[in-house]
């Protein structure tokens, strides 16, 4: 990160980090440059180092500068989606014969790649409960090289504590990777606790407005992130120019997106934790949350994420995802709008059998920005 963007604002950063005026006409907004390939001035002579917009563009080096300025890196990465960020990142940094700790609570996608996909070029993995500094350390093996850590998790709200497990990570010789999609930047920082690596879906609330689908990484290390953008022009799964332009425009509104997702959120768990028919809720944001110090520790807030269990079970939870109204009952989180879904038959339906299996009784909440009182009542209306 730069040290203009080191003496600034995170709200300012935001806005400005990467999104410098176009030369040819002022625009204050960075084009999108939905081109393929670009003049060279004489054989190898680039105009700005562009030459294939595989290897780079314009529009997607904007939103990679604010990126790595948002989290503190020194370097960031746009992808096609989450899951294409993270295969580059497990086939930039293990070989066959590494072992990789992951967490027991993880987004199912996460897990068919290590389970489905990466386990069947050698690479072993073993499940800890990262929330635990101890069961991370004794998931070690000497062949680990990585450490994954979600905080908050997905779909459970566990928190992690980054610093602890990133000084057993050094301890080992492992690099710590953090999911910090849950958070964001605006309420979470990784690198500054120790991780290595950040991890992103930017279709989630980098976006925040569910019409974008992407991915992130930031380096913590220069040499790390040439490793890694050498890979990701290799394999080529990188964000589109209109993509990166959409994430770049969401990320400008991030903070008071977040202000608003917490506040919001604050309030449904609340509400939440009196009725007769909810049996638990997950939000770190709770006092008796096992992981709510560390959260407001190492968290601005808590996020716009609620999970909680149904009493009568899973054909209860299914019917109050099926009856709310305001809230849409769909996949993904951290649009503007509020979803709902339950996680046993769709987000992790891919975990099912597994030690990540979630409970059936489970509903997930991605509380949107519009009036709580609306949202309170939904919910209230769908559990009955």
């Amino acid at each position: 990160m730069s040290d203009q963007h080191s003496l600034q604002s995170f709200e300012t950063i935001a806005i400005h980090a990467g999104n410098t005026a176009d030369p040819l006409t002022g625009a204050v907004v960075p084009p999108i440059y939905q081109v393929s390939t670009y003049k060279q001035d004489g054989v190898g002579g680039l105009r700005g180092g562009y030459e294939y917009s595989r290897s780079a563009n314009p529009t997607r080096t904007a939103l990679e500068e604010n990126l790595a300025a948002l989290e503190g890196g020194r370097r960031g990465l746009a992808f096609a989606s989450g899951l294409a960020a993270e295969d580059c990142l497990l086939r930039t940094l293990l070989e066959p014969g590494d072992h990789v700790v992951i967490p027991n609570d993880a987004y199912g996608g996460t897990f068919r790649l290590f389970a489905k996909v990466v386990s069947r070029w050698g690479v072993e993995w073993s499940v800890a409960n990262t929330s635990d500094p101890a069961a991370v350390r004794a998931a070690l093996t000497p062949k680990t090289k990585v450490i994954w850590v979600e905080t908050p998790s997905n779909p459970l709200l566990g928190i992690t504590d980054v610093a602890a497990v990133a000084d057993i990570a050094r301890g080992a010789g492992a690099r710590l990777v953090v999911d910090n999609t849950f958070a964001s930047p605006y309420l979470q920082q990784p690198i500054s606790l120790g991780a290595d690596i950040v991890v992103h879906s930017l279709t989630k609330y980098m976006g925040g407005h569910s019409d974008v689908v992407g991915g992130a990484l930031i380096a913590a290390d220069a040499t790390v992130g040439e490793e890694l953008a050498y890979h990701q022009n290799a394999m080529g799964a990188v964000a589109g120019p209109f993509d990166a332009w959409l994430v770049l425009r969401g990320i400008k509104t991030l903070p008071v997106r977040m202000d608003r997702h917490s506040a919001n959120a604050a309030r449904v768990a609340e509400m939440l934790t009196s009725h007769p028919k909810v049996t638990q809720v997950l939000y770190p944001g709770l006092p008796e949350h096992p992981g709510h110090e560390t959260a407001a520790k190492q968290m601005k807030a808590f996020g716009g994420m609620v999970s909680f269990r149904v009493a009568g079970g899973e054909e209860a939870a299914v019917e109050v995802c099926n009856r709310a109204k305001l809230f849409t009952l769909g996949e993904s989180l951290g649009g503007v709008e509020s979803l709902i879904e339950h996680p046993g038959r769709m987000t992790h339906a891919s975990v099912a059998g597994s030690a990540l299996e979630v409970p059936a009784d489970l509903v997930r909440l991605s509380v949107g920005i519009e009036a709580a009182d609306d949202l309170l009542a939904d919910l209230q209306q769908a559990l009955g």
